[in-house]
């Protein structure tokens, strides 16, 4: 019964007329399937384009923390759901509000600093008597500051003659990125939920991720696994929190030396600790400022504080935390730092150097590979050089 209904089935006409014996695929099975892998990972990059930053912030400080939420899983029992609850609560608690709460302060203090340039490019502004009084230099900075900044206009025309914007646009652009705190809240709204899942996931995704690496790249892919995740972690670790933790403890230090503005002092001096030398570099102009400005004390006690706190931090807490210190060009933490914050903001003071920290990790593992293919014919070459040279004799 099933073998006449099968032939019957197939002396049925065809809609489209009569079928062919030999049936040739136009495209290969698995050419179709790569293409149609790579058009749909196109259509999800395009349509979630705007999800990419929070993401990637996510998988960043998921990386960096892994080991840390390993301990905590274990503590729980397994049980992944509540570790990564109580990791997003510590996250919250500990990075994201103190974060949010500076760059909220710090706004508001860059507004005052802008409402006083309009009103100095108004009216002009007299030299302040500590740049007067500075020894050499005094002079030339009191002839630089009536030219450009004491007589009224002289500031508007520096700054479009600079920047090609008006003072009237900066201030707008200031109010416009007080406006924007709203999208940098929602887009770490976006990144706790990403982080959550992360968390969550984390085991299952990362086994299907070496299953695909090991398919794609079968050679490299033991190295580069072992690689990606070191280097993000020590970057995090020895760049990023560490930067964070000398803007707090150098913007206490402004604070009870006197500092005008000292929370947005520590935040450039935290943004400033992610390129090398940038930290001692603020707290040492902040403390000339107090020496010139009459706080001797205070100018002399901040510059020997930040000295003891970087050498206690570069040669106790950075090498406990990364294991050695992270040998990472000027260069390409500058372009990671500066194209970060333009692609993505905020966040990209963060994201920025691990990234690029990542391509140069990336870029020596391939020098290094280089390197050992082409030393390794010429040691075989050595070690049979002797007996040729014998049978030459």
């Amino acid at each position: 019964m099933g073998v006449f209904n099968r032939q019957k089935t197939n002396t049925e006409p065809r809609w489209l007329g009569p079928s062919a014996t030999i049936r040739t695929p136009l495209i290969p099975s698995i050419s179709a399937a790569r293409w149609l892998l790579v058009l749909v990972a196109a259509a999800g990059v395009y349509f979630f384009y705007g999800f990419v930053v929070p993401v990637l912030a996510a998988l960043v400080i998921g990386f960096a923390s892994w080991p840390l939420y390993r301990k905590l899983v274990a503590r729980v029992g397994g049980n992944t759901t509540i570790a990564a609850t109580i990791a997003i609560v510590l996250i919250v608690t500990f990075l994201v509000i103190p974060i949010s709460l500076a760059v909220a302060y710090t706004t508001g203090e860059v507004r005052t600093w802008v409402a006083w340039a309009i009103h100095a490019n108004r009216f002009g502004a007299e030299t302040p008597q500590w740049i007067v009084a500075l020894p050499l230099a005094g002079s030339y900075l009191d002839e630089l500051w009536t030219k450009y900044i004491g007589s009224p206009g002289a500031m508007g025309e520096l700054i479009q003659a600079v920047s090609g914007a008006h003072i009237g646009n900066i201030y707008r652009a200031v109010l416009a990125a007080g406006g924007g705190a709203f999208h940098l809240l929602l887009t770490l709204l976006f990144m706790l939920i990403a982080l959550f899942f992360v968390y969550r996931d984390g085991f299952s995704f990362s086994k299907q991720i070496d299953m695909l690496g090991e398919r794609i790249l079968p050679n490299r892919w033991e190295r580069i696994s072992r690689v990606v995740p070191a280097t993000i972690s020590s970057t995090v670790m020895g760049m990023t929190l560490i930067a964070i933790g000398e803007g707090i403890v150098l913007g206490v230090a402004y604070w009870i030396a006197g500092v005008p503005s000292p929370v947005t002092l520590g935040v450039l001096t935290g943004v400033m600790a992610l390129i090398p030398g940038g930290a001692p570099l603020s707290f040492t102009l902040v403390s000339v400022y107090l020496l010139a400005s009459g706080a001797h004390v205070a100018g002399i006690a901040l510059f020997v504080w930040g000295t003891v706190e970087l050498f206690i931090v570069d040669k106790t807490l950075r090498p406990k935390l990364v294991g050695g210190p992270i040998k990472l060009p000027f260069l390409p933490t500058f372009f990671g730092l500066v194209g970060g914050v333009k692609t993505m903001g905020f966040l990209g003071l963060f994201i920025g150097p691990v990234l690029m920290a990542l391509l140069v990790a990336i870029w020596r593992e391939w020098i290094h590979e280089v390197r050992t293919a082409d030393a390794g014919p010429h040691v075989i070459l050595d070690e049979q050089a002797p007996p040729v040279h014998r049978a030459a004799e």
